[in-house]
């Protein structure tokens, strides 16, 4: 399983993801799950993958080597005009993933899973969040709702509805999304740290804010110990029912 969340602010984008990788309780390891394509001064194209790591690892190859081969006329990531033509691109890699691999995995009684965060900003058009779906479609964030999950997103989930909003500070929500990984770590052993963290500020250009954060990591300690205390002594202070 895996967690991974995007948030579109005012202040920029904020990418999270964890990184373990889970295919049996013997077969435990740690695989980035977050893919930056970027052109200093030009364009930051971050990827977030969940699902079916085989699936994504080779969406992920694919959009690479379309960049190695390309001629003068072919699309790819680095050429795009739009992250939204670059999210068409995510997908039509899918779709082809799908068509080669998706009756050998049928025969093997394996779904079809994968689902990719895409964001970012190129030069000359505000940063884009979408969220490119197996099929091979997507969807577009937007302020009223600034965020999109993908993986095991039900226990991570409260906080950021709670907390996050267009207008939220870059670095409170990146607190709300450390309390969130910490539910998701806690609830569920398939999600664990290291986080991967990217912190983008609009017409940056530079994906220059990356953090490995451990599981010994001292500020996320401190937040985690924080959140645990604080919510016990609330629920303490709640009032108790009068009806038995």
């Amino acid at each position: 399983m895996t967690y991974c969340v995007g948030l579109l602010l005012e202040q920029g984008l904020v990418f999270a993801s964890d990184t373990r990788t889970n295919a049996g309780v013997d077969q435990v390891a740690i695989s980035p799950k977050m893919h930056i394509f970027e052109i200093k001064d030009d364009r930051v194209i971050v990827l977030m993958t969940a699902g079916n790591l085989a699936i994504t690892q080779s969406v992920v190859s694919h959009l690479r080597a379309a960049i190695t081969k390309a001629d003068s006329e072919s699309k790819h990531l680095h050429n795009v005009d739009s992250l939204f033509e670059a999210a068409g691109l995510v997908g039509a890699e899918l779709r082809a993933a799908f068509e080669r691999d998706a009756k050998a995995l049928k025969n093997h009684s394996i779904d079809f899973n994968a689902s990719i965060l895409l964001g970012g900003q190129i030069k000359g058009e505000a940063p884009r969040l979408f969220n490119v779906y197996a099929a091979g479609n997507f969807i577009e964030t937007c302020a009223e709702t600034p965020y999109f999950q993908i993986g095991e997103t039900k226990y991570g989930k409260p906080i950021i509805d709670r907390v996050v909003k267009y207008h939220t500070d870059m670095m409170d929500a990146v607190k709300c999304l450390l309390i969130s990984f910490d539910s998701t770590i806690r609830s569920n052993v398939s999600v664990a740290a290291p986080i991967d963290m990217l912190l983008y500020r609009t017409d940056s250009l530079h994906a220059d804010c990356k953090e490995r954060i451990t599981e010994n990591d001292p500020y996320f300690a401190e937040i985690r110990k924080g959140w645990g205390d604080g919510l016990k002594k609330v629920f303490s202070a709640l009032p108790s029912p009068d009806w038995c």
